[in-house]
């Protein structure tokens, strides 16, 4: 339980730290990815033998007031830095497509796994966390673009679940039919230059 509590507040620490701009976007994200893979594994385990019931009841318990830790570990599960993602014009055209194939492999990678009926939360999150990543990454992709928006909403659903819950059948078609129509969305937004 002494290791959820670190990555807790180790998580509230980190993102105190980066909102007052004291560690780079780079060390910012590096630090996050694994608090957020520790702490998907830690309470994993945790809940699988019967220690805690939630995170959000240990919390409770020892009366941890992490508001920014809760979101960044509970709701979305992703870095501030894949959800805001901001390049440099040089980066960008340098690396646009590549950015551009590994989105396409993601997106693909994602609707697979619904199609092999992967259904299980620690199945589907990394692959949309994964997608969510590649896509904020690609340049010019506009604030308020939906495929960004689907995948957020989805990655808010499935962190509120256990690692070891899965949707149901008719979510597993909802996500499958979102992640096509933002596929296509992705290619009417490259095809537009």
């Amino acid at each position: 339980m002494a290791d959820l509590f670190a990555i807790i507040k180790a998580t509230e620490h980190l993102e105190i730290a980066y909102g007052r701009d004291s560690v780079t976007q780079k060390e910012y994200t590096t630090a996050c990815l694994k608090l957020i893979s520790q702490f998907k594994s830690t309470e994993a385990a945790l809940v699988k033998n019967g220690t805690i019931r939630s995170s959000e009841e240990f919390m409770q318990e020892y009366n941890m007031e992490c508001p920014r830790a809760v979101d960044r570990l509970l709701r979305t599960g992703v870095p501030a830095t894949t959800l805001h993602q901001m390049q440099s014009a040089e980066e960008s055209s340098k690396n646009e497509a590549v950015l551009v194939a590994e989105t396409v492999q993601h997106f693909i990678t994602a609707m697979d796994a619904l199609k092999l009926d992967q259904r299980a939360v620690d199945e589907l999150q990394p692959l949309l966390s994964d997608l969510m990543d590649a896509l904020t990454r690609v340049p010019g992709i506009p604030g308020g673009f939906e495929p960004v928006s689907m995948l957020k909403r989805w990655l808010i659903v499935l962190n509120g679940m256990r690692a070891v819950d899965e949707i149901d059948e008719e979510q597993a078609r909802q996500l499958s039919f979102e992640l096509d129509t933002a596929y296509a969305g992705f290619h009417r937004f490259l095809k537009q230059g």
